[in-house]
């Protein structure tokens, strides 16, 4: 008879030292996932797959607490599976890999469908964003393997392993989807990064994703949707694709020679103040928009650039403009229309809080996930 598909059994808090467990930090990580009908989306998502005792899902589920904390094979699930008081019954290692290996492409549509509908409950209890506009950061980053896994390549800091691009809600810090790259896949390639936006917008509520499909009515949208990323971002596919959705986007854009020429060709007195989280000036460093000064004719109308100037801090590496000017220079663009560059520049420094994110994802699994067997990688 297969197993039910909660992921924690009923528990009770004594002060007597009796029915004591260990791992009891991941019983709240299961609670939400049963509580936000995650648990029972898996088992409806998995349902074709054959198991006589254990339910898929469950399965699926169990491992995914294994990897949150700190598993590195499928052996690992033997700290779970020590404590059926708590975690209830837990497959062996073969019925696990039995169960990956048998994820295809219609399990998960599945698995990213039970997603959604759990953040769409979650949200609905008040979990989701306090305002009435969503940023979407695109951050990508590399985990080294320690063997030749499936699509491992060697990367550009000679390592060797894979390199993920993620999707993350900078309201609530959520994963809303990444896409499992090979180690050298680019920084800067478009169509990883316009699959990962369709599949981040396919997690988000129906209120929060109306009017963001391609060609929809502009009068459609319910919540501004606002995309952000470094300059690996910024491709010509990849922003109009967000013009496309009804999307605002703000992209780092590098320093090259047509930005240095317009710095050049800036007034002194056309610079304004940068400001910090708290609306105040933010010392040494100043903004300005080049988009009269730079040719964004190859970019979506409407597309802006600003530069940021400061003084450099001991030990910044400069290049051969910054030196002569005394200044370290970045730069993004965006089509957003406000006149204020200051609030604009700050809103894409707030970016760097993706790299938080992605190092709290690593140590909940993603860095872990490297020592799985090619069949869980495949389905990861």
């Amino acid at each position: 008879m297969v197993q039910g598909s909660s992921l924690i059994r009923p528990r009770t808090v004594t002060g007597d030292g009796a029915g004591l467990v260990s791992h009891a930090g991941i019983a709240w990580l299961a609670e939400t996932a049963d509580l936000a009908g995650l648990t029972a989306g898996l088992s409806t998502a998995m349902a074709a797959v054959p198991q006589r005792r254990h339910d898929p899902g469950r399965t699926l589920a169990q491992m995914i607490l294994a990897l949150a904390d700190g598993a590195t094979c499928l052996s690992d699930l033997a700290a779970i599976r020590s404590q059926r008081s708590m975690f209830g019954a837990v497959a062996s290692e073969a019925t696990v890999w039995r169960t990956f290996d048998q994820v295809g492409p219609v399990e998960l549509r599945g698995i990213a469908g039970a997603r959604a509908a759990a953040r769409e409950r979650a949200w609905s209890a008040g979990a989701g964003p306090a305002g009435d506009d969503l940023i979407i950061d695109f951050d990508a980053t590399l985990i080294n393997t320690k063997a030749d896994k499936q699509d491992a390549r060697p990367n550009y800091k000679r390592g060797y392993g894979h390199h993920p691009l993620l999707a993350i809600i900078a309201e609530t810090d959520e994963v809303l989807c990444a896409k499992l790259r090979p180690g050298n896949a680019g920084s800067n390639t478009a169509i990883d990064h316009v699959t990962v936006l369709a599949d981040a917008l396919d997690q988000l509520p129906v209120d929060w994703s109306a009017g963001h499909d391609v060609g929809d009515d502009p009068a459609e949208v319910e919540h501004r949707v606002f995309i952000r990323a470094d300059a690996g971002g910024a491709s010509h596919w990849f922003a109009e694709e967000c013009v496309d959705r009804n999307l605002d986007y703000s992209f780092g854009f590098h320093i090259d020679h047509r930005v240095r020429d317009g710095v050049m060709m800036v007034p002194t007195g056309c610079w304004h103040d940068a400001v910090d989280a708290g609306g105040l000036r933010r010392d040494g460093a100043e903004v300005v928009e080049l988009t009269e000064f730079v040719d964004l004719s190859n970019w979506p109308t409407g597309t802006r650039l600003i530069v940021r100037r400061e003084r450099p801090h001991p030990g910044a590496q400069l290049s051969l403009f910054d030196t002569v000017e005394g200044f370290r220079h970045t730069a993004f663009i965006t089509n957003q229309t406000s006149f204020n560059v200051a609030a604009l520049e700050l809103q894409q420094r707030q970016r760097a809080r993706a790299e938080n994110v992605i190092r709290d994802t690593k140590a909940c699994g993603l860095s872990n996930r490297h020592s799985m067997t090619s069949s869980t990688t495949r389905s990861g």
